[in-house]
């Protein structure tokens, strides 16, 4: 199996876990977070691509939270839909899943504005960081396979 499959699975365990110890700790996950992970792994995207899709989900949460803060409405939802499908086409964020990131406040309602957006940035920079790290180690270590809990060499085409 592949090992960024697995560290993705495991991150995204842990933020589950992490969201259920704590009321403050409830947005951090989030199920547009398993949708991102797979886009992350399943792209070759370069570093600065991937850094400009995190940002532009971190974006689509504030833009979803101020426009859910100024009026909780299906008005509201519609305007802010139409302006992160703008802002994907103006900076070629490329992922869908930023449009989904800006329901959030919509439907997991926080009393505390900043919350889902800090939630948002805090999970997607641990995706990256948790992904970057498996990249070292496979670089550092060669491309590997886990089958049954045994890792196994394979060579680089």
């Amino acid at each position: 199996m592949n090992p960024k499959i697995v560290a993705i699975g495991l991150y995204i365990m842990l933020i589950y876990w992490l969201s259920m110890q704590a009321p403050l700790l409830h947005m951090l996950f989030f199920p547009t977070l398993g949708a991102f992970s797979l886009f992350f792994i399943s792209r070759p995207l370069q570093a600065k691509e991937t850094a400009r899709i995190a940002l532009g989900a971190i974006i689509a949460s504030l833009v979803g939270t101020l426009s859910f803060t100024v009026h909780p409405g299906v008005l509201s939802l519609f305007i802010n839909t139409l302006v992160i499908i703008w802002l994907i086409k103006r900076f070629h964020w490329n992922a869908p899943p930023i449009l989904a990131v800006s329901f959030i406040p919509f439907f997991a309602r926080s009393d505390i504005w900043w919350a889902v957006p800090v939630s948002v940035a805090i999970s997607i920079v641990g995706l990256l960081a948790t992904l970057g790290i498996v990249h070292i180690a496979e670089r550092k270590l060669g491309t590997f396979s886990l089958s049954f809990g045994e890792a196994k060499k394979q060579t680089l085409d």
